[in-house]
């Protein structure tokens, strides 16, 4: 239980209050976004993150200690950590406009596969993620480590584009590899 992989993924779920608490505004000044600073260190946090979120696999299956316990964490701890920075950097208003709809996309697609997930395993089926999944987690990564960065320079007009066109990437490869999923779904319900 306590091997290095499982740690690795659950410093990740641990690691959410303090990213939540970096991008959250100023208590002083509620109506401010976070400095440049918080920004900073969430940044820094959110990196460390997500680079763990590649190592915690690449070690468990190296390592050959893939374990019931990484394996149902690890989603969780994904699902956790991306769901908490996009509603953060919705409030912050970093996401706003049309892109709350990629943000929401991404969101409901994670929610809807979690129990589609649940469901199938009651039935016994297993899906495995598919490589454009991976790559989907990739862009979601960088996309949101993007806008949090782009609050680190907020006149970075380019930089934030660049972040919120990959954000638009991540939800289309959202849409298609939920779809994957549902149709896998569909043909085991009555």
């Amino acid at each position: 239980m306590l091997s290095i992989p499982n740690l690795l993924t659950l410093s990740r779920i641990f690691a959410v209050p303090i990213l939540v608490f970096l991008l959250w505004p100023s208590a002083v000044a509620p109506a401010k976004q976070p400095s440049q600073i918080d920004y900073g260190l969430a940044f820094a946090l959110y990196s460390l993150m997500a680079i763990t979120d590649y190592f915690d696999g690449y070690l468990a299956r190296a390592q050959g200690a893939v374990s019931r316990l990484g394996i149902f964490l690890d989603p969780i701890a994904d699902k956790i950590m991306v769901g908490a920075v996009i509603l953060m950097l919705v409030y912050t208003r970093d996401i706003d406009g049309w892109h709350v709809i990629a943000a929401l996309v991404i969101l409901l697609r994670e929610i809807i596969v979690s129990g589609l997930r649940e469901f199938l395993a009651g039935v016994q089926v297993s899906v495995p993620v598919s490589r454009l999944a991976k790559w989907k987690t990739t862009f979601q990564l960088i996309s949101l480590g993007g806008v949090i960065l782009a609050g680190i320079f907020p006149d970075a007009a380019l930089l934030k584009m660049i972040a919120l066109t990959t954000l638009w990437i991540a939800a289309i490869l959202t849409l298609i590899t939920g779809w994957d999923y549902l149709r896998v779904g569909l043909k085991h319900m009555d």
